[in-house]
């Protein structure tokens, strides 16, 4: 009978010791502290944007305690200046998918916040920013709120969704109907090639038919009225409109060239032909011959001077979209001969390979720049 309770005594002791350890066992540690401390910016600290993409400024805050294991993620919040977080204007996560205690925000980002705070383009206001701390199912606010003060860029609230090129000096002159459309490149941001000639006005347009919006450049800015700006001289202009923050760019386009990667050099030039396209007829490449076989691969070389054709020429490269190795075919697909411009240039990468057809025999080579389709090009 002793032996027995002895047992049963063991058994209830072990019972309470496996309880206990399963009540702790496999429980999220949640245990998590605020921001201790906001670092960068200061409080306080005013910014004028600016409109170049590299652009930007540089947050940071102290980490936080997490308990005995894990981390935790970080969000910045952003508000109005008499916003309490409840409902910020703007949440985003750290560097390194959360996870970093520092962010890196662009300037065409602080933009965006501040105007979803109602402060108008060009316009200075205040934004209230904090740090969320999280881990598990907990989050907490930084006690530390900073304010930051931005002067807003002069991008535009209603962004328009076309924008064509017209006027006098146009390739479609002052007929609406045929107003050079320019290439939607990113939200905002338009780019156009064209044709300019010197002296005379053009202009840039919406084209909407019940209400027509205008718009012209000055001072690098796009600007919205019904003034017209003029070319120094005639060419091929390489036009970027950026209605986000007002930034717009002019470049004078000097030649579009045929490159032949083997030979290292242009071989032919491809005449600006309108509305975005380069074509040059009738023209012969004959593929290099190497211990291994014939060598046919090739891509584009553009020459541009920037700053409205201010600045020294300079060279660029119409190279691969999507890298290839291997010459196309009759069937293959169209996105072989996609092309973006690269602002490095190479021998030997992000090239093309010519169909062995071409070898020898004369061909046109066309280059498509234009709004509806994707950058291009084509041998027939």
């Amino acid at each position: 009978m002793k032996a027995t309770y002895i047992q049963l005594s063991f058994i209830i002791v072990l019972f309470s010791a496996f309880t206990a350890c399963s009540d702790n066992m496999g429980d999220p540690d949640d245990k998590l502290t605020e921001v201790p401390a906001l670092v960068e910016p200061v409080d306080g600290k005013a910014v004028v944007l600016e409109t170049s993409a590299a652009s930007s400024v540089y947050f940071e805050w102290e980490y936080v305690k997490t308990g005995e294991s894990g981390v935790a993620v970080y969000q910045i919040a952003f508000d109005r200046a008499d916003g309490d977080f409840s409902k910020p204007v703007y949440m985003m996560a750290s560097d390194n998918n959360g996870y970093s205690n520092y962010a890196t925000v662009t300037h065409k980002l602080l933009n965006r916040i501040a105007g979803r705070a109602g402060y108008l383009s060009s316009e200075t206001g205040n934004l209230k920013w904090a740090v969320f701390s999280s881990k598990g199912e907990k989050t907490l606010r930084s006690s530390q709120v900073n304010t930051l003060t931005l002067t807003r860029l002069a991008g535009f609230d209603n962004i328009p969704v076309d924008v064509f090129v017209t006027g006098e000096a146009s390739e479609g002159g002052t007929d609406l109907s045929k107003a050079h459309k320019m290439k939607a490149v990113a939200t905002g941001e338009f780019e156009v090639y064209t044709k300019l000639t010197a002296g005379k006005p053009f202009y840039f347009t919406d084209a909407d038919p019940a209400a027509p919006r205008a718009f012209y450049t000055s001072d690098e800015l796009v600007r919205e009225g019904d003034e017209t700006v003029t070319v120094p001289a005639d060419g091929i202009y390489r036009i970027t409109l950026d209605f986000t923050t007002g930034a717009c760019t002019s470049s004078l386009v000097t030649g579009m060239w045929f490159y032949f990667s083997p030979n290292g050099a242009s071989l032919f030039e491809l005449p600006y032909a309108g509305y975005g396209v380069f074509r040059a007829t009738g023209q012969t490449v004959t593929f290099k011959q190497e211990s291994w076989g014939r060598d046919q691969r090739y891509k584009f070389r553009m020459f541009m001077k920037t700053n409205g054709g201010a600045d020294p020429e300079a060279e660029y490269e119409w190279a691969t979209l999507n890298g290839t190795d291997s010459p196309p075919n009759d069937s293959s697909l169209e996105s072989y001969y996609y092309l973006q411009l690269l602002n490095a240039t190479s021998q030997w990468d992000n090239k093309w390979k010519l169909m062995e057809k071409f070898d020898g025999a004369p061909a046109d080579y066309t280059v498509y720049l234009q709004a509806d389709r994707p950058y291009t090009h084509s041998v027939e």
